[in-house]
């Protein structure tokens, strides 16, 4: 039962990548304003997921040990390498002249990753409970919404249609149904993959939320725009701390 929540799970998030769709009729000016206000909130989710679902189940399992630390830190680390191979900065505001984009080949072969790990994710929470996938994912669409306007913005920049950055853009979302599959399969072979993929999880939100998205939030300096994302980083977290409620 839970690889067919997990399946559907990453189903909408796969299908949030069409969100470009609506790009078409706003100006850069006020996709940056509602760009900011989804990073904040998403920000907020991926720090409460990873705090509030995944880590107490790690410490479920293993107790606070140091083996704890270490793996979370492992995974920080390997956020870090990972993106320093592939040389491609996550951005989640849209194209200005005086914001440019890594290469938009270099966008498709992250995102191929990024959406393959959103996978095994949301799998591994699901192993964990009903509550702790829904979580999960909850956590996973508010990251995706901004990135997946953001990567369509590459795509264009980088000298795609509209029609095949869409297109592009929803291919290498469905990556995601491939990782649930590789953990499936994995699950099969061993019971003691939560304990690898969890501290992956909350390693991995972690790491995105602080490089990736804190960032583009110190972009907007100023204190009514400050309030706003503050405000939405405390409802992200909050959605996070309410689905405590039904665990």
């Amino acid at each position: 039962m839970s690889f067919i929540y997990a399946l559907v799970s990453v189903l909408i998030v796969s299908s949030i990548s069409l969100i470009g769709i609506v790009t078409l009729w706003f100006s850069n000016k006020f996709l940056q304003k509602i760009l900011l206000s989804l990073v904040s909130l998403s920000t907020g989710a991926l720090f409460g997921d990873a705090f509030f679902h995944l880590l107490p189940e790690v410490i479920k399992v293993w107790w606070m040990t140091i083996s704890v630390s270490l793996s979370l830190l492992w995974w920080i680390l390997f956020g870090l390498i990972t993106e320093k191979i592939i040389r491609r900065n996550h951005c989640h505001m849209p194209i200005t002249k005086t914001h440019v984009h890594p290469v938009a080949t270099m966008n498709l072969i992250w995102d191929v990753v990024h959406n393959l790990i959103d996978g095994l994710i949301i799998w591994a929470s699901y192993l964990v409970s009903i509550p702790v996938g829904i979580a999960t994912t909850l956590a996973v669409v508010f990251h995706e919404i901004p990135h997946e306007i953001g990567n369509f913005c590459v795509l264009v920049h980088g000298w795609y249609s509209r029609k095949r950055a869409l297109l592009l853009n929803f291919l290498t979302a469905l990556t995601s149904i491939l990782g649930v599959v590789i953990s499936f399969l994995l699950y099969g072979y061993t019971q003691n993959i939560i304990t690898f993929l969890i501290p992956f999880a909350a390693g991995s939100f972690i790491y995105i939320a602080g490089s990736d998205l804190i960032p583009e939030l110190h972009k907007e300096t100023k204190i009514s725009q400050t309030l706003i994302q503050i405000l939405f980083f405390l409802i992200g977290i909050w959605l996070m701390a309410s689905l405590l409620l039904i665990e």
